[in-house]
């Protein structure tokens, strides 16, 4: 089976090696210099045993011939439009997006063609030291690899996904509604970055108690928003965002923020990607007022004034 990751960032470059390490047979379309370092040296990934060159082909291109049983598209949110243009013509028949986005599926479809997207979300996290990447998957009761066709239906193509997942070694969970899981993990990541966003040492944000309970106060709120407003809350998990009582969530956030847990998965990508976090919570509460009658779209985002 080939495999192509187009887009050579940490989650690309992960999934990429764990894919390789089971034996599928992987690509990776990267540019710029991560390029020429993928060139130089080889993608290099740390392990527990230590520092590990993964059996990946660097291109440079993609041509319209080339196909792959499945494309991973492992871009940021303003990049995907462009990928997805890139790949109109190209004979691969599936390009599973890992992106954090709102936009309707219909949407990617009519650029790429109907019946080709796979909407999916990475459990995973980390950065490069220098040249070598040390990333990791999030455990699975946090936040498994999680996809769906865009109709919710099981395929033979979702099962052929899943068993690539199981046989790399990644936890995954196929989903019934996609789009809901997203706006889901949106009202939870948004108030998380924006709290590394508001603080002049970010690095410390879990030890600002004022800033958690903030924090936490914007999180219940979303989810008490989105369940007013008919949403369904996906995993079932996100339940407890809404029902937790506010000190216990701001304890549960302190600990959290200050784990390395927290450095590795939220303070990362936080760091490396504002200007995609900010557009995606200006997304996410324009999509929220959208979504809800008058009363709730009239809140406020600030909780402090609800």
């Amino acid at each position: 089976m080939k495999i192509l990751i187009y887009g050579a960032g940490v989650i690309g470059c992960l999934y990429a090696a764990l894919f390789a390490q089971a034996g599928y047979d992987v690509s990776i379309y990267a540019r710029g210099a991560r390029l020429e370092m993928l060139k130089t040296n080889g993608l290099q990934y740390k392990t527990d045993r230590g520092i590990k060159c993964a059996n990946v082909k660097i291109v440079s291109e993609v041509n319209n011939n080339d196909r792959c049983d499945f494309i991973f598209v492992t871009v940021r949110e303003h990049q995907l439009y462009d990928v997805l243009a890139a790949l109109r013509d190209n004979v691969s028949p599936n390009i599973v997006t890992m992106v954090n986005s709102l936009d309707p599926y219909g949407k990617w479809e009519k650029i790429c063609g109907k019946n080709r997207i796979i909407p999916a979300f990475p459990g995973a996290g980390g950065g490069f030291d220098g040249e070598v990447l040390d990333a990791a998957l999030t455990p699975r009761i946090i936040q498994p690899t999680t996809f769906a066709e865009t109709d919710g239906r099981k395929t033979q193509r979702t099962k052929e996904l899943a068993e690539i997942f199981k046989r790399s070694g990644i936890p995954y969970r196929i989903t019934s509604d996609m789009h809901a899981w997203q706006v889901c993990h949106l009202a939870m990541v948004v108030p998380i970055a924006d709290a590394y966003y508001e603080t002049y040492r970010p690095e410390k944000a879990g030890c600002d108690m004022k800033l958690m309970r903030k924090t936490a106060r914007r999180i219940k709120r979303n989810f008490s928003m989105l369940k007013k407003c008919g949403a369904k809350l996906v995993p079932i998990k996100m339940e407890l965002f809404r029902i937790l009582p506010t000190p216990l969530l701001t304890l549960g956030l302190s600990v959290t923020f200050k784990s390395s847990f927290g450095d590795k998965f939220m303070y990362r990508h936080s760091m490396k990607a504002p200007d995609e976090m900010r557009e995606l919570h200006r997304k996410f509460y324009s999509y929220l007022k959208s979504s809800c009658d008058e009363d709730s779209a009239s809140m406020r985002e600030d909780p402090d004034g609800i």
